[in-house]
């Protein structure tokens, strides 16, 4: 009974606000005809002045007037009909908030007697589990997630290299059980953006290594094929890394795309678990540092831990991030010139060099791929951006991160 009682106030309430819109006029509104009113007075003021200069003669003068006349006592008319509909509520205006209290009353409860079940309880949780498990068990292949999607646009080699390629993938069909071809042949085909190809051919690697398959085989596997799906973990991928995570249970990318999966699933409390231990564990300039971080709040939410903190972000070296800040721009923007160029050539250098031997975060990547764009160096910033997307090739969140710089850039849409 309570239910349809708050039910039934909030019905009231939403009925009183929306008769309070339609009969309420804003008192800054005017309705036209008092408009139309001043403007016919002013003629009428306008007539005389006409006719004491000798513009018009008296008989036009009577003529304009009585038009005019006329069309004040119109406009009067129009005004004293709104004043009184507003005033009584009208007729019209009645019964069209009639029709729409009986839509609203009507609609709700209708609705909820069709889809509503009053008096059920919360699912419990056990339930919802099993609902989430299920839909882990029955979620689309990998065939029918690529099928989805837009052909990748893959990279075009040079000549060479493309002749080189082709031979390759004849040799590999001609040798089906050849290991170092099809070693080779993924890595490339992934190269060339060709990850359909790329994911076949490391399939091939892990058939013909067997049981001497390494972590990193299945893990490779795993990464090209949700690479291929644009960031979906099907069940194909699933099955890699449950492979690479029976054989070396505390790997971090594999317990990474783990959590991604059951996120993607239903179980986005399972997920904030499985993240918290990884980025916990991760070096800073993980690539899979960045999705997490970016998701780990309202995870949060999801695995009910109040007060949720993420640490604060450092480098690799456990410092904060390197690289030129937004700060470090306008403190270089208020020197003269030659001294701002050397300051931010000094910053972008020690960063881009850091980057190249040791790697980084995927914001670095972004703000040296930024910092060149301000320094009109887009052939530079369209290089890095190039590494970039190789270095983070296999993951996705990561890489979005990275684009972001290079739109700023202008390298990239």
């Amino acid at each position: 009974m309570t239910f349809w009682i708050v039910a039934g106030v909030f019905a009231l309430v939403s009925i009183a606000l929306m008769a309070l819109a339609v009969l309420r006029r804003p008192e800054a509104e005017e309705h036209p005809a008092a408009y139309d009113l001043r403007v016919y007075r002013d003629q009428l003021k306008d007539v005389d002045k006409d006719l004491t200069r000798g513009v018009i003669n008296e008989s036009d003068a009577t003529r304009i007037r009585t038009e005019i006349s006329r069309r004040i006592l119109s406009a009067d008319a129009q005004l004293q009909a709104a004043d009184d509909s507003t005033a009584s509520g009208g007729p019209a205006l009645k019964g069209l908030i009639a029709v729409l209290a009986l839509i609203i009353a009507g609609g709700t409860f209708g609705l909820y007697a069709v889809l509503g079940e009053n008096g059920a309880d919360d699912q419990p949780l056990d339930l919802r589990v099993a609902m989430a498990k299920e839909r882990l068990d029955n979620r689309d292949g990998q065939d029918v997630a690529e099928a989805s999607l837009p052909a990748p646009q893959p990279v075009e080699p040079d000549a060479e290299f493309a002749a080189l390629m082709e031979k390759l993938r004849v040799a590999v069909k001609d040798n089906p059980d050849d290991l170092r071809g099809h070693v080779l042949l993924a890595q490339n085909e992934a190269s060339l953006n060709n990850l359909i190809a790329a994911h076949q051919a490391q399939a091939q690697v892990i058939r013909i290594k067997g049981a001497e398959a390494t972590p990193s085989d299945y893990l490779i596997h795993a990464s090209m094929l949700i690479s291929a799906a644009n960031g979906y973990v099907s069940p194909e991928a699933q099955a890699s890394l449950q492979a690479a995570l029976d054989k070396e249970p505390t790997n971090l990318l594999g317990r990474y795309y783990w959590g991604l999966m059951l996120m993607q699933n239903g179980r986005p409390d399972a997920t904030f678990q499985i993240w918290d231990q990884v980025l916990l564990q991760s070096p800073p300039d993980a690539p899979w540092v960045a999705p997490i971080r970016m998701r780990m709040e309202d995870l949060s939410w999801f695995a009910g831990v109040k007060n949720y903190q993420l640490p604060a972000p450092m480098g690799p070296h456990g410092g904060t991030l390197s690289g030129p800040t937004a700060e470090d721009m306008q403190a270089a923007s208020e020197m003269d010139s030659e001294d701002q160029q050397a300051m931010i050539r000094s910053m972008v250098e020690g960063l881009a060099d850091r980057l190249a031997t040791e790697g980084g975060t995927p914001e670095e990547w972004a703000r040296l791929i930024s910092a060149y764009g301000v320094l009109g160096e887009q052939d530079r910033a369209a290089l890095i951006w190039g590494e970039a997307q190789q270095v983070f090739a296999a993951v996705p969140d990561a890489l979005e991160v990275v684009r972001a710089g290079a739109r700023r850039a202008g390298v990239t849409q």
